[in-house]
């Protein structure tokens, strides 16, 4: 299926999207990658200071968390979606 995205007739664009079976192993991979970057950020930080060596050891933290974080993201994320919808109830009263 292909979107446009257009700010004007000059500037339309046609992306492609994904399809559909795509949508968790993604959500899975962006969520995993930004927790990652910000909890190594965080820890790093606080273990061993900030100083001129600090970007270099928190990326290298970030290489070793990040792998591990999308593995355990994809293997508990389909039963854990399944507890969440056993404990919330159904129905249209979403918070916006």
């Amino acid at each position: 299926m292909k979107i446009h995205l257009s700010l004007g007739d000059q500037n339309a664009r046609t992306l492609m999207k994904l399809p559909a079976r795509c949508a968790f192993p993604l959500f899975a991979f962006l969520m995993s990658a930004l927790m990652a970057l910000a909890v190594t950020c965080v820890a790093t930080a606080i273990n061993t200071g900030l100083d001129s060596g600090f970007i270099a050891r928190w990326l290298h933290a970030y290489v070793i968390a990040w792998p591990i974080a999308f593995a355990t993201a994809l293997a508990i994320g389909p039963p854990l979606r399944r507890l969440v919808e056993r404990v919330v109830q159904a129905g249209e009263d979403r918070v916006a």
